[in-house]
């Protein structure tokens, strides 16, 4: 267990985590399966879904975005060319600190990886702007993922190499074949600066870019995706409430708490439903400028509950309400 200065509050990082506690959806009755799909060689059982398969929109083949395999890593103190300005997904594990810079999940998607001797899933979906880490393990046995070319409202669907099940990214679902309607369990991680990842891991590992991928290398393909009025390949309908690109940061639980960054921007830290919030500025946007060190500055964020960190994640809010077509979203101190 290591003590972690973050931000506004210290968080507690433990080995070994708790799967976050939501129901999963019931397995709907066999649907026809789409016409490509068969073309394209999966193993599959889509006789087992808990989603309809007409929400399921086909973008490119199946790991055309390739996930990492076989991460390499560098020390923090020798990488230079990342500005500090730059997001990163940081994880700690007992003692293992990783951050798997933006610049490179971008292109990627999907790290496989093994942390303080946990098998993990880093992810991070560009178009819902999710990140997330999940414990790579069905039934106890270590498995890897690759990106199956599809979205669900506009959010990555991985796919698991042992069963090849479909696998919603934003909730850690099973949605498709033998494993839907199972979860993988989350595992805490936060998105900080590079600049805050170096001060607070000087010992830590920083994921290195394959060579593949060194000429697009801190990139952004989606240029100003976070100011667009509308979503890229949503078929859903937009929040009137909100918009729809306004950063939302949410707590999956059976009831989940959501507050919109541009609020908790300005009124942090605050305590909503027996959740910490805190917001610090100094991270740039990945989805704003074609250069992600030169995107707008969106702060972090760290979430705790009882002094424990909590997953969450900073989300827009089609995204969140599609998932959740109910949730409030703490947008005003009268809430």
């Amino acid at each position: 267990m290591r003590t972690w200065q973050a931000g506004l509050v210290v968080l507690t990082m433990a080995a070994l985590v708790l799967p976050v506690q939501i129901q999963a959806q019931d397995l709907l009755p066999p649907q026809a399966q789409n016409t490509r799909w068969a073309g394209e060689g999966w193993e599959t059982d889509f006789s087992r879904a808990t989603v309809d398969f007409t929400e399921i929109v086909n973008v490119i083949g199946r790991d055309n975005i390739p996930a990492i395999d076989d991460p390499g890593f560098a020390p923090v103190g020798e990488v230079s060319d990342i500005p500090d300005r730059e997001p990163v997904i940081a994880l700690e594990i007992d003692g293992d600190a990783r951050g798997y810079p933006l610049r490179i999940m971008m292109w990627h998607e999907i790290v496989n990886d093994t942390v303080g001797g946990v098998p993990v899933a880093v992810t991070y979906c560009p178009l819902c702007n999710t990140a997330l880490v999940f414990r790579r393990e069905i039934a106890g046995e270590p498995v890897t993922f690759g990106t199956s070319g599809k979205l669900r409202h506009s959010d990555l669907i991985m796919y698991d190499r042992k069963t090849q099940s479909w696998w919603q990214q934003f909730t850690g679902e099973g949605i498709v074949g033998v494993h839907a309607g199972d979860k993988l369990d989350a595992i805490p991680s936060l998105l900080m600066s590079f600049a805050d990842f170096k001060t607070e891991h000087p010992d830590g590992q920083v994921l290195q870019p394959e060579a593949s991928r060194l000429n697009v290398n801190g990139r952004n393909p989606y240029v100003r995706y976070d100011s667009t009025p509308i979503p890229f390949l949503f078929r859903g309908e937009l929040p009137e409430d909100i918009e729809a690109m306004e950063r939302v940061v949410i707590v999956q639980r059976e009831e989940p708490v959501a507050v919109a960054l541009s609020h908790l921007n300005a009124n942090a830290p605050l305590t909503y439903k027996d959740h910490r919030f805190t917001w610090q500025a100094g991270q740039a946007s990945a989805l704003d400028t074609g250069t992600i060190s030169e995107g707008r500055d969106i702060g972090s964020v760290t979430v705790t509950r009882d002094g424990e960190p909590v997953v969450f994640e900073i989300t827009f809010a089609f995204a969140a309400r599609a998932f959740y077509p109910d949730l409030e979203i703490l947008q005003s101190l009268a809430e």
